[in-house]
């Protein structure tokens, strides 16, 4: 059996990282960048996410690929060379990645994630799996910059982002997101998962569900903020949130202040008011000629998208540009 190479790209910098992080809390309207989410406990807790009944982004992704693979296959195999390098974006624990193996077939797999503890585990049970298969896994910071070795990729190869994680990016920093992997892909192709419009009602749901798993996932970032600054934040004293914002077609989480309180770290500290917020992560919604529109302003080409269901009642789209 074949054993998985790791490849960290990034050095954890804990002093860069805090600065980041207090520069977001001292702000006017505080804010925290999503990555802080993914410490080993909050990729756990993510993984439970997309298990529960209200948020359904991995059952109706997954149904793209059961009412479509075979189309998807086939588009695959017409702008792809045979046995393709696959690289998958915000890999986590890799099964996406490894449902892709049936339909394109790589003859390598990188995977790429901010939790590099995570994403060790998840290649070992993986090579497991698939003992004669080259996996690699990188360890990136990819929000700031998309960019690999070159030694790690080959001409025409295939990035995979599935999910909706293009959400968590604001429009222009989704279009320099799906440049970069234009760039990666080295004259391949992108096969990308956009989660679509819906009613606003089952948006905030799924982002606040009734067992409180994803306000769990919200307040563990408080947790993860007192290891990195030393602050003394007390979760207990939080409420999450999850608001629609029509203006700008997304879902927003924040994290509330129950009370008045003060958090404090070494150098500085923050007063909130009850009621005021940290803003924690942004997930934007798209429709298909908008997200393909996007696509092409990025330079791809020859955009294909497949749904879950005919175009009045998609709620998730899975689209492939060359």
């Amino acid at each position: 059996m074949r054993s998985p190479s790791f490849h960290p790209l990034f050095e954890i910098d804990g002093a860069a990282l805090a600065a980041e992080a207090a520069a977001g809390l001292l702000a006017p309207a505080a804010n925290t960048h999503p990555k802080f989410f993914y410490d080993a406990l909050g990729s756990h807790l993510f993984d439970a996410i997309t298990e529960l009944d209200e948020y359904d982004l991995r059952r109706t992704e997954s149904a793209v690929f059961a009412r479509q693979g075979a189309a998807i296959a086939g588009a695959l195999q017409a702008v792809l060379p045979a046995r393709p390098t696959l690289i998958d974006l915000g890999a986590g624990n890799c099964a996406k990645g490894e449902r892709l193996f049936a339909l394109c077939d790589p003859g390598r797999y990188v995977a790429v994630d901010i939790s590099v503890d995570f994403l060790r585990q998840s290649l070992d049970r993986l090579q497991r799996s698939h003992p004669q298969r080259e996996l690699l896994g990188v360890g990136l910071d990819f929000s700031t910059e998309l960019a690999l070795p070159e030694a790690l990729t080959e001409p025409g190869s295939l990035v995979f982002y599935p999910g909706s994680s293009i959400g968590n990016f604001d429009p222009g920093a989704a279009l320099r997101l799906l440049a970069q992997a234009r760039a990666l892909s080295r004259g391949g192709a992108l096969l990308i998962g956009v989660d679509l419009l819906k009613p606003v009602a089952e948006l905030q749901a799924a982002y606040d569900d009734a067992l409180g798993v994803t306000a769990a996932f919200n307040l563990n970032l408080l947790r993860h903020l007192n290891r990195l600054l030393g602050a003394d934040f007390a979760p207990r004293e939080w409420q999450h949130q999850a608001l629609w914002n029509a203006a700008e077609q997304r879902v927003e989480m924040h994290l509330q202040a129950r009370t008045d309180l003060c958090v404090r770290w070494p150098g500085a500290e923050r007063r909130f008011a009850a009621g005021e917020r940290i803003h924690t992560e942004n997930a934007y919604k798209w429709s298909v000629p908008a997200f393909s529109a996007l696509l092409r302003d990025a330079g791809w080409t020859q955009v294909q998208a497949w749904t879950d269901a005919p175009a009045d009642a998609a709620r998730f789209a899975v689209l492939l540009a060359r």
